[in-house]
C-alpha cells in the first residue's frame, strides 16, 4: 500500500522570523526525503485544499478565525512570545487544516495519508493561538471524520515531546474522541498531568527527559493499549511531532527515527484506519528520517 503525502506550497510562505525553530526548513527537509528514490512506489503526492468555514468552526469560533485573518491582512505580527503571523500565515493555516481534514477523510476510506504541513496545531485552543500553533489541525480533522467520514470513534495519539494542551482542552468532554499523549515533564506548556482524565477519554504519559528510548516506546504503547481496551476506534490520527528524538534543540527525549515505525507497526494491529498530521520537530536533518520511517510503517 502506498501512502498519500498531502502538502501545500503555502507551508513555506508562513514566515515566523529569522532564527525561529519552527521554520520552512522543516517542510523542505521532509519533502526532499520523501521525494528521494528510496520512497519510489511508497509515496504518492497530493496538494492540500484549504479547510472551509464549516470544518474550522466545528473547533474554533468564527470571531477567532476572523481575528487571525484580519491580523494577517494587516501584515501579521506577534501573537505571543513565540507565535507569529505573517501576511501569508492564515492561508497557510487554512491549507494545513485542509490537509489534516483530507488525511482523516481519506483514511476513513482506507487510504493511509500523512499531512506534511505547517503551522502545527496541537497547542491551539478554541480561541487562543500559542506554541507556534494557530488552528488545531488534528481536532479539525477528527471532527470532520466524525461528521463527514462515517467514523463513530476517533483516537488521537500525540507523540510530540510537548503536551498538546489545545487538543486535550478541545476534546476532553467529547466521549467520541480519546486522546493519548506522551510528553516531557516538566516542559512547555506545563499541562498534561497523568491525573487529567477528561470524561475518562484522556490518557497522559508525562515522563522525564533522558530516559532509555525503550522506556518511552513501551510506555506510550501501554497507554494506547489502555485507551483502546474495550473501546475500538474507527480511526487513529497521529499528532506526529518529531521533537522527541535525541538531538532536538527544544527537549531532552532520546528517541531514534526507527522508534516511530515501531509504534505505527504496533498500532496497525488495532485494526482501525490510520493517518498522521505533522506537529513539531526542530532538527530538520533528523525529522526527515523519522518522517520516512513513519511513512514506510504506514505503508505496511
Amino acid at each position: 500500500m502506498s501512502v498519500r503525502v498531502i502538502t501545500h506550497p503555502s507551508s513555506l510562505d508562513h514566515d515566523t522570523g529569522r532564527g525561529h525553530p519552527e521554520s520552512p526548513a522543516r517542510i523542505t527537509a521532509i519533502v526532499e526525503e520523501l521525494r528521494s528514490n528510496k520512497y519510489a512506489g511508497v509515496v504518492s503526492w497530493s496538494e492540500a485544499r484549504p479547510a472551509v468555514a464549516d470544518e474550522l468552526e466545528r473547533v474554533h469560533p468564527r470571531e477567532y478565525l476572523e481575528r487571525l485573518e484580519a491580523m494577517a491582512k494587516r501584515g501579521g505580527g506577534m501573537v505571543d512570545g513565540d507565535t507569529f503571523l505573517s501576511a501569508a500565515s492564515f492561508e497557510a493555516a487554512r491549507h494545513a487544516a485542509g490537509a489534516a481534514v483530507e488525511t482523516a477523510l481519506s483514511a476513513c476510506e482506507g487510504e493511509a495519508c500523512f499531512a506534511v504541513i505547517r503551522p502545527p496545531g496541537h497547542h491551539a485552543t478554541a480561541e487562543t493561538a500559542m506554541g507556534f500553533c494557530l488552528i488545531n489541525n488534528v481536532v479539525v480533522a477528527a471532527r470532520s471524520a466524525l461528521e463527514d467520514g462515517g467514523a463513530g470513534r476517533v483516537l488521537i495519539v500525540d507523540w510530540d515531546v510537548h503536551h498538546g494542551n489545545g487538543t486535550q482542552d478541545l476534546v476532553d468532554r467529547d466521549s467520541r474522541i480519546r486522546y493519548v499523549s506522551l510528553h516531557q515533564w516538566p516542559l512547555y506548556p506545563g499541562t498534561g498531568r497523568a491525573d487529567e482524565r477528561g470524561v475518562g477519554n484522556v490518557f497522559n504519559v508525562p515522563r522525564a527527559p533522558g530516559l532509555p528510548r525503550e522506556t518511552y516506546v513501551a510506555d506510550l504503547n501501554e497507554a494506547v493499549s489502555r485507551a483502546t481496551d474495550g473501546w475500538m476506534p474507527d480511526l487513529l490520527l497521529i499528532s506526529a511531532g518529531f521533537d522527541a528524538m535525541a538531538g532536538d534543540p527544544l527537549a531532552g527525549f532520546t528517541l531514534e527515527p526507527e522508534d516511530y515505525a515501531t509504534w505505527v507497526r504496533e498500532w496497525r494491529q488495532i485494526g482501525c484506519r490510520m493517518g498522521a498530521v505533522l506537529e513539531g520537530g526542530y532538527a530538520p536533518d533528523r525529522i526527515r528520517l523519522a518522517a520516512g520511517e513513519t511513512v514506510c510503517a504506514l505503508a505496511g
